[in-house]
Order: C-alpha cells, then structure tokens, then sequence
C-alpha cells in the first residue's frame, strides 16, 4: 500500500486509469460447451481475466459416506493456476481458494434444484487461467453458465458482480490497480430476476451509504451481465432458452 500517495486512481474528469465511468463494466465475453468431456462447461473472458468452469454430474457420490440421501452435495473447486498471475504462486490449493471453493460452493448450492438428485455429487472446476482482480465473481458467472450448459435445473442463472470504493468514489468492476490500491472491494453473487443475493462479502471500509450504493450498482450491472449469459447460451442451443 506504501505506493498509494503517488497513484491516482481517478483523474479531474472522473474517469478511471483504464478510461472507464465509475459505473462501468470492463469488456466481458462468453462462450459455453468448450470443454468436450464436460457435462458443460463455459470460458469467460473479463477485463484481464480468463477463466474456464467444467461441471460434472449429477453422477454417484463417492466416497458413499458424503452422500446426502436427501440431495446432490454441490462442489466448487476454485483454482489459480500458477501461471495466472505474474508473482509466482505454488500449484495447488491454497488458504484462499480452500475459501472460495467453499463459498462458491454454497452459492450454487442456493440455485440449483438440488433435492431432485439425491445421493450425487455435482462437481464444478473453476480455473483461473490468467487473473485481473475479481476472478471469484468472474469464476462464479462462469460456473453458472457450465451448470445452464449441463441441463441442470436451476431457480435463476446467478450472476457475478464486484463493486467497491475507490479514491473516495463507489465505482463498478474493480481492475487490478484498483483492487490493490483502492479503498474497498465487494465481490456479489446475484440471482437478477428475484434480486436475491447469494454471496456477499467485503474487503476494506465503507460506509453504510457507500456499500448501498456499490450493491445497487452491482445489481444494476449483474442485469446487463445476465444478458450476456442468456446470449451465450442463446448461441450454444438457439432459441430453446428459457429466460
């Protein structure tokens, strides 16, 4: 943080150092069915960020004893790859993608109509093939896709959205320079139909105010991103989507 006085993040004109309004989005792309062997699978391109979800099932839990007799057990697995960022990271789990895998987890587990498969697993990779700040709420859009791609039924495609504070103003879509050098980041999980939120959390400070405000602009934005997923699919299997 100790460069933080010589950077500043938002010039006179309010734009960012990437040249956007506080309140938009960074380029997203999409595309689903990339992985052949998948059950589904999607590849998100957002901002920096590259990411790749395969999901797997519903098929037989195993080990027998983490079945659940009354519903599919639902689990992420949220990865970095050690290629993805530019300070070399060690392959393999670490502290911080154990935790996302999990709430990544329990956020699908929200959507997906999980008591009409009892006793099997779904099982949901997310790889981060290269990072640019907001991987987890990149990851999970993703994910939501794979599982749409997959035929497995869900109350709403969920949606990834951060927002957070940033020299003093709430701004959409943190990039990387933000994210290290802003106030406050609030990555969000979002089901756009019913506004239900499925993941909330908070890094840095704000104010009661300002976290309304970056919600409310996160909400706004997932609306638009539900699109681009609807879309994506829309281009995978023509008009048999059910919005």
């Amino acid at each position: 943080m100790g460069m933080k006085a010589d950077i500043r993040l938002i010039d006179d004109n309010g734009l960012r150092i990437d040249g956007r309004l506080p309140n938009q989005l960074r380029p997203i792309r999409m595309e689903v069915g990339v992985v052949k062997r998948a059950d589904g699978s999607a590849y998100v391109e957002w901002g920096g960020n590259k990411i790749m979800a395969a999901v797997y099932g519903p098929r037989e839990a195993y080990p027998k004893h983490v079945q659940d007799p009354n519903r599919a057990i639902v689990r992420a697995r949220y990865n970095m790859a050690s290629f993805s960022v530019d300070e070399r990271k060690r392959p393999g789990p670490d502290r911080r993608s154990i935790e996302l895998s999990k709430v990544i987890s329990e956020a699908l587990t929200s959507v997906i109509f999980v008591e009409k498969f009892p006793r099997t697993a779904i099982d949901v990779y997310i790889e981060v093939l290269q990072a640019d700040a907001g991987t987890r709420v990149a990851g999970i859009t993703a994910a939501s896709l794979a599982l749409a791609d997959a035929g497995i039924p869900m109350r709403d495609l969920i949606v990834g959205c951060a927002a957070g504070k940033v020299d003093g103003v709430v701004v959409l879509d943190l990039n990387k320079e933000e994210d290290n050098y802003g106030e406050a980041d609030v990555p969000m999980a979002i089901l756009p139909r019913t506004g239900e939120i499925a993941l909330l959390q908070m890094d840095g400070d704000m104010t009661y105010e300002e976290l309304t405000n970056a919600m409310e602009m996160a909400m706004e934005a997932a609306r638009e991103i539900y699109r681009m997923e609807i879309e994506a699919l829309k281009g995978r299997y023509g008009g048999d989507v059910n919005e």
